[in-house]
């Protein structure tokens, strides 16, 4: 297990705080794709980045972003690395971008039993306008590919649910 150094922490603070391109209302660190913050010197520093899936368009924006944010905050030089291993599962998800999620209109994904631990049996999609869990599946995919479309079969509004990896 690897420490950050106080400044580390608070340039991933700093980094982790960038809203997800694709899902403003959450943060990178709260989505759970910021995986590192390493000092490489004085005014240099690495960043960590672990994409949702392989193919994520977003991965550009968000490395861009986090470069523009620690700029802005006096270091010269940025790098952002994307490191596939461990693979981001939605279980990165926190506790927080999960409720943000939900309060945004976007049903979460179900929590996971994370590795080796109990397989959680929910199949119901509960909708975030009404709690109802009588929902339907409209189409496998919704304004990203990380996102199904859905509807509550109680309130009739559609939503997106965001799918578990």
């Amino acid at each position: 297990m690897v420490t950050e150094t106080l400044l580390e922490a608070e340039l991933h603070r700093l980094a982790g705080s960038v809203p997800d391109p694709e899902l403003p209302v959450i943060t990178l660190d709260e989505l759970g794709v910021l995986r590192g913050v390493r000092m490489d010197g004085p005014d240099s520093v690495t960043v960590q980045l672990t994409p949702t899936y392989t193919g994520c368009p977003a991965i550009e924006a968000m490395s861009a972003d986090i470069e523009r944010v620690l700029h802005e905050h006096g270091v010269a030089e940025v790098s952002v690395v994307t490191v596939l291993a461990p693979a981001w599962s939605t279980d990165d998800i926190s506790d927080e971008g999960r409720r943000k999620l939900a309060e945004f209109g976007i049903a979460p994904p179900r929590p996971g039993g994370g590795p080796g631990g109990p397989v959680p049996l929910t199949l119901a999609v509960r909708c975030p306008h009404c709690g109802s869990t009588d929902t339907e599946l409209l189409s496998r995919f919704s304004s990203t590919a990380c996102k199904a479309l859905r509807r509550c079969v109680d309130c009739r509004e559609p939503f997106d649910h965001f799918k578990e990896l």
